[in-house]
C-alpha cells in the first residue's frame, strides 16, 4: 500500500523559512516525478514544483528563486525547502507522486506565514 507523509510544516514569519519533506512508502518502482501543490484558503489547488526522474524541475512564478525542490530516489523522499516566505504562500502542502501506476496524494502540512 502506497503511503505519502509529508512534515516541516508550520508557522512562519514573512521573510522567514522552511523546509518540508514527503517520504513515500510501499513504491519499489521508479516514481517518474514528485511534486508539491499547495491551496489557499478560498482558492484551487495549485503545482508549485515538481522534479522529474532525470532532475528536471520546474516551478509555478510565484516561487522561483525562493523555492527549491530536491528529491532522494533511493529513499523515496522529496524535499521542498522555502526562503523568503510571504503571506501569501499561506496554504495547505500537498505531495504528489506520479508513477506508470498512478498518482498519490499525501494529506498536506500546513503552512502560515503572517506577522
Amino acid at each position: 500500500q502506497v503511503r505519502l507523509v509529508e512534515s516541516g510544516g508550520g508557522w512562519v514569519q514573512p521573510g522567514g523559512s522552511l523546509r518540508l519533506s514527503c517520504t513515500a512508502s510501499g513504491i519499489n518502482y521508479r516514481l517518474d516525478s514528485m511534486a508539491w501543490h499547495r491551496q489557499a484558503p478560498g482558492k484551487e489547488r495549485e503545482l508549485v514544483a515538481r522534479i522529474y526522474s532525470n532532475g528536471t524541475t520546474n516551478y509555478v512564478d510565484s516561487v522561483k528563486d525562493r523555492f527549491t525542490i530536491s528529491r532522494n530516489n533511493a529513499n523515496n523522499v522529496v524535499a521542498l525547502q522555502m526562503n523568503s516566505l510571504k503571506p501569501e504562500d499561506t496554504g495547505v502542502y500537498v505531495c504528489n507522486v506520479i508513477s506508470g501506476y498512478g498518482a498519490y496524494w499525501g494529506p498536506g502540512t500546513q503552512v502560515t506565514v503572517s506577522s
